[in-house]
């Protein structure tokens, strides 16, 4: 593991372990509509920011509610889930505090809402650790390029050689390597068609932050 200065953390899948939570609202979505989630709709819309995943949904099933209708319907599906239900990945807890002893500034790349995420960081006892803030509102396109990523580096200050990327996407993979930055892939099951490919290109693999420390 090479030494940096600047950790940059995607949260679903990577430190919260919060895909299922995902899994269950796509569900509880479609359902109600008398549709069945297709196999592929959970990895094409994980890269995009929720704007950008409201139209994509509306416009491939054709739905009749606005852009905005979607968009409060997911958040208050996911609101309550995230706030008492979302826990932390496996050794997240402890590598954040081990990271933030050794003076590395920490971050978050992310293309959820603050109003979800926050609380569950929060209730989780991490969310004062890390220094900024980086959402996919901030940028013009998603998580396969490297912009939430690099507005992060520059947010704290550094360089993108001083930056380690963890995420556990592989679109976030790509884009973070776009990016010229160092990337540990964090296994979760929700990417698992996709861990051959993660494996091949990632820097780093890991199963849990325990191996880190």
């Amino acid at each position: 593991m090479k030494n940096f200065k600047c950790a940059v953390f995607d949260l679903d899948g990577t430190v919260l372990d919060s895909t299922d939570v995902w899994y269950q609202i796509d569900k509880e979505f479609f359902e109600a509509r008398g549709l069945v989630i297709p196999p592929d709709y959970a990895k094409t819309i994980s890269p995009m920011g929720f704007e950008r995943a409201a139209e994509y949904t509306i416009e491939t099933f054709s739905l009749p509610e606005t852009k905005s209708q979607v968009m409060e319907e997911w958040n208050y599906m996911a609101q309550q889930k995230f706030e008492n239900n979302v826990g932390l990945k496996d050794g997240a807890y402890e590598y954040l505090n081990y990271l933030k002893s050794k003076d590395i500034k920490l971050c978050i790349a992310t293309a959820s809402h603050e109003e979800l995420f926050v609380p569950a960081l929060k209730r989780n006892g991490v969310y004062d650790l890390f220094d900024c803030i980086t959402t996919l509102k901030e940028v013009n396109r998603g998580k396969g390029f490297p912009d939430v990523y690099i507005k992060s580096a520059q947010k704290a200050g550094e360089n993108v050689e001083n930056c380690v990327v963890f995420e556990d996407l592989l679109a976030g993979i790509r884009g973070a390597l776009k990016g010229g930055f160092f990337t540990v892939a964090v296994y979760d099951k929700n990417s698992e068609k996709d861990f051959a490919d993660i494996k091949k290109i990632s820097n780093k693999v890991i199963h849990s932050f325990f191996e880190l420390m």
